[in-house]
């Protein structure tokens, strides 16, 4: 095992980097439109259950099975890795953008319109917010969610540390093929720990000490 870190630790550092970026990219694509689409909705019960029930099903779908069905149309490469891990991230934040916009106390809001301020001051000033440690919940959550999903994307020949699990997967036996697996899956699991880590600081730097009190 030590001999294959050595002999290979400049590929699983990249790898490792090439997982970590995929992620953090995704991560802030489905949060930009999942709450977009938290933002339009959660005014109408209607519209809230819909976008909840889609998130509901979305999950139940099989990663390898989407990224197998869009290999069809984007061919391999980075392409399907990015909505795959997009897709599911945005899914459990959407759910908790809704939950927390719903939340936010009617009377705040009454009373930044009451002073003047029109539905996207507010929404962006009071609103949004308010709402965003619940918010940044449905982040921490989709994170570590999608970091193995981003490991799976490997099928499609996307980037990170699953071409290393796949790589000792499809040799195992082999040499080395044990080590190759072991090392993409605590690599996963530290990016993970490291990744959370990251979030949890941002939801201290972010967050408004009068909520966070």
């Amino acid at each position: 095992m030590w001999e294959f870190l050595v002999d290979r630790f400049n590929q699983i550092l990249y790898s490792s980097w090439q997982h970590f970026s995929l992620v953090v990219q995704c991560l802030i694509l489905a949060t930009i439109i999942a709450v977009g689409i938290a933002a339009l909705v959660y005014r109408s019960k209607g519209l809230t259950g819909v976008a909840n029930g889609i998130s509901a099903v979305g999950l139940t779908i099989p990663s390898f099975a989407l990224i197998g069905i869009l290999i069809a149309p984007f061919g391999f490469g980075v392409t399907p890795a990015v909505i795959v891990v997009t897709f599911f991230a945005a899914l459990p934040i959407l759910r908790n953008a809704i939950v927390g916009l719903t939340g936010v106390d009617r009377s705040l809001v009454e009373s930044a319109r009451g002073i003047g301020m029109g539905r996207t001051s507010t929404l962006m000033r009071v609103e949004l917010p308010m709402a965003w440690p619940v918010i940044l919940a449905g982040v921490r959550v989709s994170a570590q969610m999608v970091m193995g999903i981003a490991a799976i994307t490997a099928y499609a020949l996307g980037p990170g540390l699953g071409g290393l699990i796949f790589t000792g997967l499809s040799r195992l036996g082999g040499a080395n093929s044990l080590n190759s697996v072991v090392v993409g899956v605590v690599a996963v699991v530290i990016i993970a720990i490291i990744l959370d880590l990251l979030l949890l600081a941002l939801g201290r730097l972010t967050t408004p000490r009068g909520i966070r009190v």
